[in-house]
């Protein structure tokens, strides 16, 4: 039986690479394209895929919300990202949104096909490299949405004043805030928490 596979990319050159690339295959087809976040969740709802291939940056809805958003639909829908990012951070909110698989663009031609078989089989397949960045979360308590938008900040330079003016907070909530950010990444500077954001993905340059 064929595998039917849906592209979503906002790169054309990327799209026409990708499906030539399927296309060749004898057991798969590529049977939807989008360029866009909510064009990729439409088109899988309509296509009902067996595999889904998503790039993580997208206009409208980035990929990890286009796998959230598939998923709310179908648990068992197959999702694999193609993407440019391996921050700890990409990885742990591909995973955790439920993506089965996790590649770059700079991946083998074979890697590609191969990892589109073994999760259309059912598997979960990750580089090594990749399991070891989600293996440094496992345990870790997540950052609060307020504590994300104070680390944003805090990465911008900004002093505690000017973090509590911009969120609307008082000062004293900000460095309670603070407190609880460089517990959760094992960090006791506000420069180390900057940096460790910044590679985990945290905030983006």
């Amino acid at each position: 039986m064929t595998m039917r596979v849906l592209l979503a990319d906002d790169h054309a050159v990327v799209l026409e690479g990708l499906a030539a690339m399927i296309n060749r295959e004898p057991d798969m087809t590529v049977i939807a394209e989008a360029d866009n976040g909510p064009e990729a969740v439409r088109l899988w709802r309509i296509h009902r895929p067996d595999v889904a291939l998503v790039d993580l940056r997208m206009p409208a809805l980035d990929g990890i919300g286009v796998i959230a958003e598939i998923r709310r639909v179908d648990p068992n829908a197959r999702a694999i990202v193609l993407t440019t990012y391996d921050t700890d951070e990409d990885v742990y909110q591909a995973i955790r949104a439920g993506a089965r698989g996790y590649l770059l663009k700079d991946a083998r031609r074979a890697d590609v096909l191969d990892t589109i078989r073994r999760v259309h089989a059912g598997e979960t397949t990750l580089r090594p490299e990749l399991t070891a960045k989600l293996a440094q979360h496992i345990g870790d308590e997540p950052l609060t949405e307020r504590e994300r938008a104070v680390l944003v900040l805090l990465a911008e330079g900004k002093s505690n004043r000017e973090i509590g003016t911009e969120i609307h907070i008082e000062e004293s909530t900000v460095k309670s805030h603070l407190k609880s950010i460089f517990g959760k990444l094992h960090v006791v500077s506000r420069t180390e928490a900057a940096t460790v954001a910044m590679r985990r993905g945290l905030v983006r340059r």
